[in-house]
């Protein structure tokens, strides 16, 4: 069994919707495939040219550089140290005999200080097969819990911020009952100031961790209703911001993993159905057009996506950025490890742990699809975070390929390009 990379133990996952690209540095380190797209056929053997250069794009003479070649998130295959006598070298030799990713990353160290860069090839990624396996009782199972939580009285509650408001957007910290009596769901809800009529409405469901949750104006102000929620059952607009530090680093350290051996009280359980249930609440305002009401996010956003398009019928489409928990198992078949890498050891894979994954990976939720149900996904290859294998796997396996734009070069970030594209597609879906 291959052993994964350690680097990717150390890697923070994004807690935004869509993070922002670092800003450039200095120093540039380039690398690049030889194919335009990135694309190749099984057995093609890539060669990727890295480049070191300064701010002016001259080579860096003598540059120092690490490089590891591997499969997407996998021990590397080749690895070692070089000096760039003119600032470039090549790399060639390796390919894959299967659909996947072949990774050339690179740092460079230049007068003391590390930069780093990577290119991703692409081997057939439409045939990309998932390892995780469908309960036969897995429509049974989130029917019966999304039933239960229907019954459920939503109580909302809705106090204005006035210190958030604009001319344009009036907002409110905003919470309703889910899952159980007396369990919340908090969010922050901005309402276009001027609206006339009933408004579509978006659902923003949120990145790994605990923060506050700022708004979402972009579309508010363009008369749409915005909804960004939190998952932990906590106010999302405190004045005190070190509430929220203070649980992501205690309690909520590794929420991921609690209580994954019994797929019955899973942390995922009740954030699956809670997000389900703020498409409910967004339904129930008279503000709301609940024919209207598209959901969407990134990294974990983007897996509750996916899941909250299954489990709500009122939704009308769903934009994922990178979406993660996808075959969640695929590690122990040699297959890219998914965030939130439940199983990077195998010691891991109890019987019970292995259970209960296949309720919640979201390659299941993308298989049970609604098949009319239009979406949107936009991931790159370079992704370190939540591996390109697993979010493709799941895109194959959605019963209607969605919108999809791929920006190979793009990690766990997106360009403004592609927000703007999930701007105007959700809208172009949510119009009258």
């Amino acid at each position: 069994m291959k052993k994964l990379a350690l680097y990717l133990m150390l890697v923070l996952f994004s807690a935004s919707v869509t993070a922002a690209p670092p800003r450039q540095s200095y120093i540039k380190v380039t690398v690049t495939p030889d194919h335009a797209d990135w694309c190749y056929t099984c057995g093609e053997k890539p060669t990727f040219s890295v480049t070191v250069t300064d701010c002016s794009n001259a080579p860096i003479k003598d540059a120092q550089i690490y490089y590891e070649i591997s499969e997407d998130f996998l021990s590397p295959l080749e690895k070692g140290d070089k000096v760039l006598k003119d600032g470039t070298i090549t790399f060639t030799g390796h390919t894959m005999k299967k659909p996947g990713f072949l990774r050339c990353r690179v740092w460079a160290k230049v007068d003391g200080k590390k930069y780093d860069e990577c290119a991703t090839a692409a081997f057939e990624k439409e045939k990309i097969e998932p390892k995780t396996v469908m309960p036969k009782d897995f429509v049974e199972f989130w029917a019966k819990e999304i039933e239960k939580s229907s019954k459920i009285a939503l109580l909302p509650q809705l106090d204005i911020v006035p210190e958030k408001c604009t001319p344009k957007v009036t907002v409110y910290s905003a919470s309703f009952q889910c899952f159980k009596n007396g369990t919340r769901m908090y969010g922050t809800l901005c309402i276009p100031a001027n609206y006339d009529g009933k408004c579509p409405a978006i659902l923003i469901v949120p990145g790994a961790g605990c923060r506050s949750r700022a708004g979402y104006y972009t579309e508010a102000e363009k008369g749409f209703v915005t909804f960004e929620v939190g998952i932990h059952g906590i106010p999302t607009v405190m004045k005190d911001e070190r509430i929220y530090e203070t649980l992501k680093n205690g309690s909520l350290l590794n929420y991921p993993s609690a209580n994954v051996d019994d797929k019955d009280n899973y942390y995922y359980k009740r954030v699956f159905v809670s997000c389900a249930r703020a498409v409910d609440f967004l339904a129930s305002l008279d503000f709301v057009d609940a024919e209207r009401i598209g959901v969407m996010g990134g990294s974990q956003g983007g897996a509750l996506t996916i899941t909250t398009a299954y489990l709500n019928p009122k939704v009308k489409c769903g934009a994922a950025f990178y979406p993660a928990m996808c075959d969640l198992t695929g590690y122990l078949y040699d297959q890219g490890n998914a965030w939130p890498y439940l199983f990077n050891n195998k010691k891991l894979a109890t019987k019970e742990r292995l259970e209960t994954v296949k309720y919640y990976d979201v390659v299941n939720f993308a298989r049970s699809l609604n098949s009319s149900l239009p979406m949107w996904v936009s991931y790159g290859y370079n992704d370190l975070v939540v591996c390109p294998t697993s979010i493709q796997g799941a895109i194959n396996e959605m019963p209607q390929q969605p919108e999809l734009l791929v920006v190979p070069q793009s990690r766990h970030w997106t360009y403004p390009e592609q927000d703007s594209a999930r701007s105007k597609w959700m809208m172009n879906q949510l119009k009258k």
